[in-house]
């Protein structure tokens, strides 16, 4: 029996959530077919999943925290009888994980009733929560989704249609969203007007789904159509599929970086670029920038092994496994607090001392944000007996927080603002270290139909973000108004 080391495995930089919609025209089971949909972005968030259906204009719904088949069973699948229905997993960004910050969002106002289910963040929610307020509005999450929901609500009640409030609640919201809803008749979603976050159409039958990812279209047997283009508005009806646009939406999308880096599947296709081959393109130009002579690569599990295949091919090295993964435990175990982390059940991997005893690695990962994780690693491969162990980081250092909804911490807490790639080096215990540069990203990302925000790297926004202001400082003050 192989000898093997425990790692544990934390900070991370976290991922997103995931929104779900389904128009049914053809008499599909719209709910279990959410929930396949919903299982398929589990990747996406952990902490909470909902469904709400629309069965001829009554609302029902369910959602509790944890994973996916925690949540839902038979007997309620089979309660959510409907023709619409919006589906969401959650990873809390923002907000506490409470059940009452569980989406989707469900309620009533004088016009009837809606379902929300948002990814990304909003940069003014504090203000607009504090102005909602002071106009009577009372809250019952700390989630910048209700906000959202609360300025549609507010403008259909001086619009002539739901898409038209959706359209001039825009005006107000400033950040990062992909939204999927339904009022009593239609199935909506939307995009911000700089396509930060991703949403795809797909088609089954006659019938309509709205995905955070393409993955989720294989799974339930639907057909792409196309992606929602920025700052979109698009709705179903029993009259098929309707299209507006923001007036200050972008010709081409920011995508965030961090779908391809890290938060998509690898069998995701976003904006037109399969994340797989993305990430294998960023892994030949790490080995382009960093080669090194080696007698073995391997990625840690799961979101290094695309790159570590393309470092392989590139280099010519063997490609092999360094670490076995429990399968029973995933993304679940990385959460969104320093006390939860430390709190939490270490997720594990298992060193594989047959293959990287007496032998000099490259282990390619796709990101360093505190540097425990890796510092974690290095030392359980060399104590298995690895004779060298290279890092390769198949992404730019993180020099910048992010605003949009990736939980990219304030720069204090990044190790590559405090210290130099040959200081982060020693720290973690790597006998060397490359991370692609900037132009090495550019390269890999050559095929992507679209520009892409990287401000996590660069610092360039692409839209005017509170810089000035210590991110911890404003998420204290954006939590305060709340």
């Amino acid at each position: 029996m192989n000898e093997k080391k425990a790692i544990t495995l934390s900070h991370k930089a976290k991922e997103e959530c995931g929104v779900f919609g389904f128009y049914d025209n053809d008499g599909f089971d719209v709910a279990r077919l959410t929930y396949y949909a919903l299982y398929g972005l589990q990747h996406r968030g952990q902490e909470s999943a909902g469904i709400a259906v629309n069965n001829d204009g009554v609302f029902l719904s369910h959602k509790d925290l944890g994973l996916v088949p925690d949540i839902f069973n038979d007997s309620i699948l089979n309660k959510l009888q409907g023709m619409i229905a919006v589906g969401h997993v959650r990873y809390s960004t923002k907000g506490g994980n409470y059940r009452e910050n569980a989406q989707p969002l469900v309620n009533q106002y004088v016009k009837g009733t809606l379902a929300l289910a948002h990814n990304g963040n909003l940069i003014n929610a504090g203000e607009l929560r504090d102005d909602l307020q002071q106009s009577g509005a009372i809250f019952h999450t700390s989630i910048d989704s209700e906000v959202v929901m609360y300025k549609i609500a507010q403008e259909r009640i001086r619009s002539h249609s739901i898409e038209q409030a959706v359209l001039r609640a825009m005006d107000h919201i400033r950040g990062a969203y992909s939204i999927v809803m339904m009022s009593p008749r239609k199935l909506l979603g939307a995009r911000d007007p700089y396509g930060i976050r991703p949403l795809s159409i797909g088609k089954m039958q006659n019938s309509y789904v709205l995905s955070s990812e393409t993955c989720v279209f294989d799974n339930i047997g639907a057909e792409f159509v196309r992606d929602v283009e920025p700052g979109e508005i698009v709705w179903i009806d029993k009259d098929g599929i309707h299209s507006i646009h923001h007036k200050n939406a972008s010709k081409r999308a920011n995508i965030c970086v961090f779908e391809y880096v890290y938060n998509a599947r690898p069998d995701s296709v976003i904006q037109g670029a399969s994340v797989y081959e993305t990430r294998k393109a960023m892994g030949h130009e790490l080995a382009k920038e960093y080669p090194v002579d080696a007698d073995l690569v391997f990625g840690v599990p799961d979101s290094g092994l695309c790159a570590a295949i393309g470092y392989a091919e590139e280099s010519g090295l063997p490609y092999g496994k360094g670490f076995i993964k429990n399968k029973y435990i995933g993304r679940t175990f990385i959460l969104p607090t320093q006390a939860q982390r430390e709190a939490a059940v270490n997720i594990k991997l298992n060193v594989l001392k047959s293959s990287v005893a007496g032998k000099r690695v490259v282990m390619v990962d796709d990101s360093i944000v505190r540097g425990t994780t890796c510092a974690n690693i290095i030392r359980a491969l060399k104590e298995a007996g690895a004779k060298e162990v290279h890092m390769r980081v198949s992404s730019p250092p993180f020099l910048w927080p992010c605003y949009f909804g990736t939980d990219i911490p304030s720069r204090e807490n990044l190790m590559a603002v405090k210290y130099s790639v040959e200081e982060i080096r020693e720290k973690i215990g790597a006998d060397s270290l490359g991370y692609l540069s900037m132009e090495g990203l550019h390269r890999a990302m050559r095929d992507i139909d679209c520009d892409y925000c990287h401000g996590c790297f660069s610092g360039q926004y692409p839209m005017e973000v509170p810089v000035a202001v210590d991110k911890k400082e404003f998420e204290h003050n954006k939590e305060r108004k709340k």
